[in-house]
């Protein structure tokens, strides 16, 4: 595979338009991260609590996005997915960099976690084009040089920010930097729309005329699929209270808030009910060949918290941290944390190859969980 990679043609030509379209949506969705100190003292912001809530607003609306834009993606196809997400881009960048005030921060980071939700959709495009026993390389080439978007906005926006200081009056220019990801994501929509497709001639995109509900094969599995529809909801209801107690809104905006979550949540159990309802209702019957254990979807995403989870709340706080700790310049300080992010460049691509020689996903995760927990076991000693 790897002597192929940079020839640009054909799937590999798909994978590297892909992958950059990755790297800029991560860019801008970690965009905010190496300002955070100097934002905080140009708009006479809280550090300790409302610098720390907008860093939880950035994050709050990535998980039910990619719900949507999966179903989105099924209807649509990733072509016009993943170009509509880039476009998007450009609100969420432009009104960080016009913000006056916290409460216009606050709409500007929840509309950036719309646009962390790419990631799914290029995970289907690659599975499109790259076959079973290639699958697990492309996508950690995939994930990982998309990934690096993260070291891209803390090692590279804060030079733009100091590069461009005289526009600002001396002062570290982080709404140009900020503005600039918006606009750059949103012109590449644009070519990632005209030269990408979604499947290699011949093939036909399996799309569906109807989205809905997620089908599982046991009233177990309903029951677990409405609890964690319910977690996340309920970490939703959480960030409310948070808003609420930075003064965001008042105690009515939070009620309000939770009404309105309620009763998404019964629209989700609504939504799956019709889906579900003939198999609840003992009408209809899956054969071995179709059933599948719900709590296969739950380990998965257990995993996925821990890893990729853990990953985004240290970048997120990363160059705040080094720059607090170590009374280092915010852009220095930036630019260290970018190492972090930056071993996503190998780390994920390893990831993939050791999966496609191992032939088994279940024992590349077993093993990133237990060398994780013998990792982590190792720092706390």
């Amino acid at each position: 595979m790897f002597k192929s990679l940079f020839s640009f043609q054909g799937r590999y030509r798909i994978l590297h338009l892909t992958w950059f379209a990755f790297f800029l949506t991560f860019t801008c969705w970690f965009n905010f991260a190496p300002f955070g100190s100097v934002i905080a003292k140009d708009l006479n912001l809280d550090y300790a609590t409302q610098i720390k809530t907008l860093g939880i607003c950035n994050l709050a609306l990535t998980i039910p996005a990619r719900i949507v834009i999966g179903m989105l993606l099924d209807r649509f196809g990733p072509r016009i997915a993943f170009s509509s997400i880039l476009g998007f881009a450009l609100v969420p960048c432009m009104l960080t960099a016009l913000a006056q005030d916290f409460n216009q921060l606050v709409i500007a980071r929840l509309l950036m976690g719309l646009v962390g939700s790419g990631f799914v959709v290029g995970i289907r495009m690659v599975s499109e084009w790259f076959p079973p026993k290639e699958i697990g390389t492309a996508e950690g080439i995939y994930g990982g040089w998309g990934n690096f978007g993260a070291f891209g906005a803390e090692f590279a926006l804060p030079a733009v920010a100091v590069g461009t200081a005289f526009l600002a009056g001396g002062a570290s220019n982080w709404r140009l930097a900020i503005a600039l990801t918006g606009v750059v994501t949103a012109l590449y929509g644009l070519i990632y729309f005209k030269f990408a497709q979604d499947t290699p001639s011949g093939k036909v995109y399996q799309s569906v005329k109807k989205v809905g509900g997620m089908e599982v094969t046991s009233p177990v599995s309903f029951a677990a699929l409405m609890a964690t529809t319910f977690g996340l909801v309920a970490a939703l209801g959480v960030l409310a209270w948070r808003l609420m107690m930075v003064k965001f809104f008042d105690r009515t905006g939070m009620v309000v808030t939770w009404v309105v979550l309620a009763a998404l949540y019964a629209y989700q159990f609504s939504q799956a009910w019709a889906v579900n309802r003939e198999m609840l209702q003992g009408k209809k019957h899956y054969g071995t060949e179709e059933r599948y254990q719900f709590r296969q979807v739950a380990l998965l995403e257990l995993c996925y918290v821990t890893t990729f989870g853990s990953e985004l709340a240290a970048v997120s706080m990363l160059p705040s941290f080094f720059e607090k700790t170590f009374s280092l310049e915010h852009g220095l300080a930036s630019m260290i944390a970018a190492s972090y992010p930056f071993l996503n460049l190998f780390s994920r691509p390893m990831g993939g190859m050791v999966s496609d020689a191992l032939g088994s996903r279940k024992w590349t995760m077993t093993l990133v969980a237990a060398g994780t927990g013998w990792l982590f076991d190792g720092l706390l000693d």
